[in-house]
């Protein structure tokens, strides 16, 4: 199944000519999952490649507006657009309250169902193929991380094993597949015969707004992806700290302790314009990390 990352808004505090405020959305299959809604995600999303009718579920991180104020008006969009299916809100405590009020905003009542769940740290939600965990991270508010880890999947047919052991190629393997016993013959053939163990499904960690926190580490341990607040480079650390935030540094740092695959730098303040300076901090820690910027793609594979 096709994962990609659309990198919507790859900005902090407040929009910026260069960037958008933060907004991250994972297609997975047909699905779309959002991650925070700054203000204008529904203009980011019309210019990207995802129709804002796929999107299924909105998790937000905390209530910085940076984060959820494109709500309203995100709500509103898809009403226009004569939006039908129901669609699912999670955030941190207060989430129910928050889209209330949004909803009393003007004269609107959506014509569609709108779900909504508070998310504590430690919840694990779970949905067809994948779930979705919660961690309170170390911000100036209330403040959760997100990971994505898709069930795991089934090992390797061996097909040579499987025509030794005198099954027939055709439905019977497709069977054996999908972990359903066979009978060739009399003698019955259980999955573990014939296929490798399971391999894991992939994982993406999203920290939310955070400044170094050793929960982290556990949290997107072996990620394929970590998507990690980097607002500052190490020569302003203190400030970025005092305010909740991580320099570029300190994300490569989490990254090469929790074992990740690759590190994307988000959350990046409107005082660089380029974001390279970020980079290069971070990639003297950890190599694979990289800067972001709007409407960036990255496709998210299987482990070999």
């Amino acid at each position: 199944m096709q994962l990609d990352i659309h990198f919507l808004g790859t900005g902090g505090s407040w929009p910026a000519v260069h960037r958008n405020v933060s907004s991250i959305a994972i297609k997975r299959g047909s699905e779309v999952l959002l991650f925070d809604c700054g203000e204008g995600t529904q203009r980011q999303l019309q210019r990207s490649a995802l129709s804002y009718m796929q999107i299924s579920k909105i998790f937000i991180s905390h209530f910085h507006g940076d984060h959820f104020l494109g709500l309203p008006g995100f709500f509103q969009t898809i009403q226009l657009n004569e939006r039908k299916d129901p669609l699912y809100v999670f955030g941190p405590r207060g989430i129910k309250k928050l889209v209330g009020q949004l909803l009393d905003l003007g004269y609107f009542a959506p014509s569609y169902k709108i779900h909504v769940e508070e998310v504590d740290d430690g919840d694990v939600l779970t949905f067809d193929g994948y779930c979705i965990k919660a961690l309170a991270v170390c911000h100036n508010v209330p403040c959760l991380a997100y990971c994505l880890e898709e069930d795991s999947r089934p090992g390797k047919f061996h097909k040579k094993k499987a025509l030794s052991l005198g099954i027939p190629e055709g439905p019977l393997f497709n069977k054996l597949q999908k972990g359903l016993t066979v009978e060739v013959q009399g003698k019955k053939i259980a999955p573990s015969a014939v296929m490798g163990k399971p391999r894991p499904g992939r994982k993406i960690t999203i920290t939310g707004d955070t400044r170094p926190c050793d929960g982290l580490i556990e949290f997107a341990g072996k990620s394929d992806v970590l998507i990690h607040d980097s607002t500052f480079d190490s020569s302003i650390q203190q400030k970025a700290n005092e305010y909740g935030h991580s320099t570029a540094r300190q994300a490569a740092e989490i990254a090469q302790k929790a074992g990740v695959e690759k590190l994307f730098l988000v959350h990046i303040s409107p005082r660089y314009k380029d974001g390279k300076l970020l980079e290069e901090d971070a990639k003297k820690v950890f190599e694979e990390s990289y800067v972001t910027h709007d409407f960036m793609v990255a496709e998210v594979r299987y482990r070999n």
